[in-house]
């Protein structure tokens, strides 16, 4: 769980009170699964408005939310959706792909030795000359500085200290690291649907 604060210094909610005269590109929709939970928190499940309406008359989604934006034709006026859930509930896989995107958010995009955020990379805790393998369990975000500061050798053997040991995540693991990271911008009609576990304040 993580707190309200959090989500209010990181991302910055859009109000619906412009949505009349909303871009129809800005209107995208959040896409939650059959259980009304998000497809995924980051990168965050969305689709193009186009995308939502055309889901929409294939019955393959339920609108949950819309904007105040609407589109037209000449035998339909439709509010355009901003939280759809799909019919069919989609099963997420128990180990997520072993991914460069996944490491990093596994990582929480920071460097394993110096926690720093920039020039990430990835680093083989036993170097591969050393028998190392190109696993889950054997590779640790690194920034380029202490990647090359570690250089062929393991950790002990440079002195240098991972913050935590690489594990194999599972793709709910990978989900809940997600919530830490929401994007620079939401729609208030998002906030019930993909916050709905925040812990509450007193």
């Amino acid at each position: 769980m993580f707190k309200a604060e959090l989500i209010e210094s990181k991302a910055r909610l859009r109000s619906a009170a412009d949505d009349p005269t909303r871009n129809l590109s800005a209107c995208p929709a959040l896409v939650l699964n059959a259980d009304y939970t998000p497809l995924s928190y980051y990168p965050l499940s969305l689709w193009p408005w186009q995308t939502a309406i055309k889901a929409v008359f294939l019955d393959r989604v339920t609108i949950v939310e819309s904007y105040e934006r609407e589109v037209h034709s000449p035998n339909l006026d439709m509010a355009v959706p901003s939280v759809i859930a799909l019919k069919q509930y989609v099963k997420h896989s128990e180990f997520p792909a072993f991914t460069r995107f996944n490491l990093f958010l596994r990582d929480r995009f920071a460097c394993q030795y110096c926690g720093s955020p920039d020039t990430l990379t990835f680093d083989h805790v036993i170097p591969r000359r050393l028998g190392g393998k190109t696993t889950w369990e054997n590779i640790a975000t690194a920034c380029a500085p202490c990647n090359m500061k570690k250089g062929g050798r393991t950790p002990k053997q440079a002195h240098m200290t991972l913050q935590s040991a690489p594990i194999r995540p599972t793709s709910w693991q990978l989900q809940q690291y997600g919530k830490s990271f929401p994007p620079n911008h939401l729609h208030e009609t998002w906030r019930d649907w993909l916050y709905w576990d925040i812990e509450l304040e007193a």
